[in-house]
């Protein structure tokens, strides 16, 4: 999956908190939230925080389906309340492999 494919994915995907994210369709969403930040601050304050709004969702989603891929519940970005050391175990959940078996679907239906 690519950029173009990714964000596409994720904003179809709009809210849809059930099946899984690949690696790939996570990370490139990351990189448009990161990208997408800086250029709506460089902006103004006021478009950088209506851009956060408005990808707030999808985040969620996708970061929920990235953890069903490794077969956690998306209630673990609570996780992420933890400083600092909650941050670390997101990041290191959100870079490992698919699991299979898998309670929440294939592999073949994460790529899809």
């Amino acid at each position: 999956m690519n950029f173009g494919q990714s964000v596409s994915a994720c904003f179809s995907k709009y809210a849809e908190f059930g099946g899984r994210a690949s690696k790939s369709e996570y990370w490139w969403w990351v990189l448009f939230l990161f990208l997408g930040s800086a250029a709506a601050g460089i902006i103004d304050n006021k478009v950088c925080d209506l851009f956060c709004i408005a990808v707030f969702l999808p985040t969620l989603a996708v970061a929920t389906r990235r953890l069903h891929d490794t077969n956690r519940s998306g209630w673990w970005q609570l996780i992420e309340i933890i400083p600092v050391i909650g941050f670390i175990v997101m990041i290191i959940w959100c870079v490992q492999d698919p699991v299979e078996p898998n309670r929440f679907s294939s592999a073949a239906a994460a790529e899809a």
